[in-house]
């Protein structure tokens, strides 16, 4: 029996590829890619290859995702993108409060929340990262930090909304570290965020909200961890730049998502 949520895939490229580069990703993934039924597939590329990943996406299935944006229309925010801006380039998604925007740059669960409020207003759909620091997991705070960042980055969404949003599970102890939560581990992670989501709104919502997993995914992790239940896809690092390694983790959640 197959999830009654449809699974969604998407690469997060962080600060790889060039334009020329991002280009001859495309043309080697799509023809590999085709067709492929039953998922959604996301790529977010640095903002100067916005343009190519767009242009080249054209009419296939994959979707184009921003990885940052700020929640002002407009301003003196030297290096900063607006949504309007990036909904000019035909991006779909918005990768918004991932660990690395959090820790790196200073950005609160206030600041985050803007952000997701903004993507919302300007027809964006946000991917809404939350997860917990080894020391935090280690001190028994999983579910707290998990909660506090759930509920502050939710604040003032309503349910369709929320249905709406992607939120991504990412444990950061596990990001780019070659270390990967168990399927275990990430499935009781997923059951407390779906459990929180249902205190926020109703257990229909809640049903109907997708959450990936993303901390050090690859094709041959990829199938355990999205059997899982409550496991509907993955935001993926280092694997997703490389075309052939990308497609074999979309084709595993396909697979696993349709026996689950």
């Amino acid at each position: 029996m197959s999830k009654p949520r449809k699974p969604i895939v998407a690469a997060n490229w962080k600060m790889f590829k060039t334009p020329s580069e991002t280009a001859d990703f495309f043309r080697t993934f799509l023809p590999v890619l085709g067709t492929l039924d039953g998922v959604d597939v996301v790529i977010a590329p640095p903002f100067p290859c916005l343009p190519a990943a767009s242009e080249h996406a054209g009419k296939s299935i994959v979707r184009i995702a921003a990885q940052n944006m700020h929640p002002e229309a407009s301003g003196a925010f030297t290096g900063e993108v607006s949504a309007i801006m990036l909904r000019e380039l035909y991006v779909t998604y918005v990768i918004i409060g991932h660990s690395e925007r959090r820790t790196l740059f200073g950005e609160s669960d206030a600041f985050i929340n803007r952000k997701v409020l903004t993507a919302h207003a300007s027809n964006l759909r946000p991917i809404l990262c939350i997860g917990e620091t080894l020391e935090e997991r280690d001190a028994g705070h999983i579910h707290d930090v998990l909660r506090r960042q759930l509920t502050a980055g939710l604040a003032g969404i309503n349910a369709e909304q929320a249905i709406e949003t992607v939120l991504a599970y990412e444990p950061v102890w596990a990001i780019g570290t070659g270390r990967t939560a168990t399927a275990a581990q990430a499935q009781e992670a997923h059951a407390f965020i779906r459990s929180v989501l249902e205190s926020l709104y109703d257990a229909a919502t809640a049903r109907r909200i997708r959450i990936q997993y993303g901390g050090s995914v690859k094709p041959n992790n990829a199938a355990e961890l999205s059997a899982q239940a409550d496991v509907d896809g993955f935001l993926v690092g280092g694997a997703s730049l490389e075309s052939g390694s990308f497609y074999e983790i979309i084709r595993a959640t396909v697979h696993s998502s349709l026996e689950g």
